[in-house]
């Protein structure tokens, strides 16, 4: 994505998703530094995270092992993106979080206007953040089942840190189709092979919702 579509659709934040890729080999995608330019909170994923520490002055290095799994991170610093979250405490109190692990590189050094906010005996950055930008990074991955909090520090970033709207119902996502195939169709007619499975069920019902008997 470049600058001007991001400019374009004026996000209220940006998530920098995981990825196969390497931070460390040549070529590998970057971010456009728009992204931290705009003003709005970002939260880097895995390689998300790690792209957005090289790019704004940390360090990530190849790792000789590569942790996949299950792994325990320790809340060490307070933040707003896992403040009240946790799957369990130390016994000093500090909040423990389980999380899933998929990653051969592994960031090395933080922004210096960044903190650590929560690591583990072989990530030492598990989450970093920038509270006064917005701008989060985790290391694990938030989106799988196996990180037992990961929707609540999804929707933690969206809702509370961006003050994104819940809008994204699935009345709103049969409207969105509905109004995507009247564009594409128009005028024309459609011809559906309906098998009577879920696919082409679903299918027959937006496209009757969108244009009717044609």
């Amino acid at each position: 994505m470049t600058e001007a579509q991001i400019r374009d659709f004026n996000p209220s934040g940006i998530i920098l998703s995981g990825g196969p890729e390497s931070t460390t080999e040549e070529n590998s995608p970057r971010a456009p530094q728009y992204v931290f330019e705009a003003g709005v909170p970002v939260f880097g994923v895995c390689y998300g995270m790690q792209t957005m520490a090289m790019q704004l002055g940390g360090h990530v290095e190849a790792s000789n092992e590569r942790e996949f799994g299950y792994a325990q991170v320790e809340v060490v610093n307070d933040s707003a993106l896992v403040r009240g979250i946790e799957d369990a405490l130390t016994a000093d109190g500090k909040p423990l979080l389980d999380v899933w692990m998929s990653h051969g590189d592994k960031v090395t050094a933080i922004p210096s206007d960044f903190v650590t906010v929560a690591s583990t005996e072989s990530c030492p950055f598990a989450i970093m953040a920038n509270e006064e930008k917005r701008f989060y990074g985790v290391q694990f991955h938030p989106e799988v089942t196996h990180t037992r909090q990961g929707m609540r520090m999804l929707e933690r970033f969206v809702r509370d840190i961006c003050q994104c709207e819940a809008l994204w119902t699935p009345a709103k996502i049969i409207d969105d189709a509905v109004a995507r195939i009247r564009e594409q169709v128009g005028d024309d007619k459609v011809i559906l092979g309906l098998s009577g499975g879920v696919d082409s069920s679903v299918t027959a019902m937006l496209l009757h919702r969108a244009i009717g008997k044609t």
